[in-house]
């Protein structure tokens, strides 16, 4: 086997939010290829038992402790250096010299970057195969922040927006390829980066169909209760701000209508905005929860009404893999393969989901019940995991590096 280096911006495992969950899967997947030496991050201090799961599949780790809070406040000092807040939030001397080291001791050749902020320990290895996983376009998701935050916030999410762009052009220009987890996330790109246009590309995430799967899961609800789930990570504004607008403008009318229905908010590390949603009628907040899968199971509808979404919602396509009927935002939906009112459905502002949600319940069980064998069946034919992670092994293996020379140079730490 080949030696490959990996850097992850998050500790890859537990595969419990996002962004974990793809990159778990793709360092299983290149460790079944490639003698892996991972570097990465870990930010929340339960994930460090679980270190020797990565040592047992890796050649190597190297793990650092990052605070949160003291990284945002380091952060802030890119603020005078006119580059992007989230380089210098990952920025730290002894990965670097730790990735230095073990690219000199192994002559390692093909580097593969998992999320942008990442891609500032390859600087000084230009000649190697360098591959990244962008995931989502990160630039955009700070411009949508900036349209929806209070000054002065949307002053700092439109600097980091215009910087974290300006440095995502950088490192596609001098990258072998660049891959996003849609085509609608990576056709942005090119638009954003036209000059990188042939070398940008995509893999979609997929889902562990024998994991997420119908079952006899224990009903963690109250007899006749009507389960309205939403399940991802509470301290991640997306989702904050999808519930509380779901609290807001949707649960009080369909309640009106039926007061058997509950809002349950499934995820980990609630924001106290969240946690304040569980004063108001018909809304449990779990937090963590031993296992998803049975909030989901008896659920009476998996819904998603996400305003700001980048890339593919794994919370979409697990419910779907559940059998379980979902209901969806545009913006939820981008870069799923589904058809709406077949495999599960759609709606956009509060009138619209109020009328989904309703007509959804009221309908004959039967047309519910197929929809969601239809959505299970759509994942089962197109969201595997070795399916979707195909074309970046033929970017590792096959791209060619563009002229160096000609190349942008990334930032260097000062």
């Amino acid at each position: 086997m080949e030696d490959l280096l990996l850097l992850v911006h998050r500790m890859p495992y537990p595969p419990n939010k996002g962004d974990k969950i793809r990159s778990w899967h793709l360092l299983k997947h290149l460790a079944q290829r490639y003698r892996v030496h991972l570097a990465t991050f870990v930010d929340d201090p339960d994930d460090w038992q679980h270190v020797p799961v990565l040592e047992a599949i890796c050649a190597s780790t190297h793990c650092v402790g990052l605070a949160p809070r003291a990284a945002r406040l380091r952060s802030l000092g890119a603020l005078l250096r006119n580059r992007s807040l989230s380089y210098d939030y990952y920025r730290h001397a002894g990965m670097q010299r730790w990735v230095d080291s073990t690219m000199r001791r192994h002559g390692i050749g093909r580097m593969v970057v998992f999320s942008s902020p990442m891609a500032q320990y390859t600087e000084a290895w230009p000649q190697a195969r360098r591959v990244i996983d962008f995931v989502d376009v990160d630039s955009d998701k700070w411009r949508q922040y900036a349209e929806r935050k209070p000054w002065p916030a949307s002053l700092v999410f439109r600097y980091e927006a215009s910087r974290l762009l300006r440095y995502e052009r950088q490192i596609a220009a001098s990258f072998d390829a660049s891959l996003f987890v849609s085509e609608p996330e990576a056709a942005l790109f090119r638009q954003l980066a036209p000059e990188s246009a042939a070398r940008i590309g995509s893999f979609s995430n997929g889902v562990d169909t024998a994991f997420f799967a119908p079952g006899a899961y224990a009903n963690p609800y109250a007899a006749g209760e009507k389960a309205l789930v939403f399940c991802g990570a509470m301290d991640y504004w997306p989702n904050i701000d999808a519930v509380q607008w779901f609290a807001a403008e949707v649960l009080p009318a369909l309640r009106a209508r039926d007061p058997a229905l509950r809002f349950v908010i499934v995820g980990a590390r609630p924001a106290a905005e969240v946690q304040a949603l569980a004063a108001q009628p018909g809304i449990t907040v779990t937090g963590t929860v031993p296992d998803v899968r049975a909030y989901v199971a008896h659920a009476a509808l998996s819904v998603a009404p996400l305003r700001v979404a980048r890339g593919i919602q794994n919370k979409v396509l697990e419910a779907m893999a559940m059998a379980k009927p979902v209901l969806v935002t545009p913006q939820a939906l981008e870069g799923i393969d589904a058809e709406v009112g077949r495999e599960l459905l759609l709606a956009q502002d509060a009138g619209q989901w109020i009328a989904a949600v309703t007509d959804a319940l009221a309908g004959p069980p039967a047309a519910l019940e197929a929809l969601a064998q239809a959505a299970r069946a759509r994942v089962l034919a197109a969201y595997s995991w070795d399916a979707r992670l195909a074309p970046l092994d033929r970017m590792i293996e096959t791209a060619v590096a563009p002229d160096q020379a000609a190349a942008p140079a990334l930032w260097t730490p000062a």
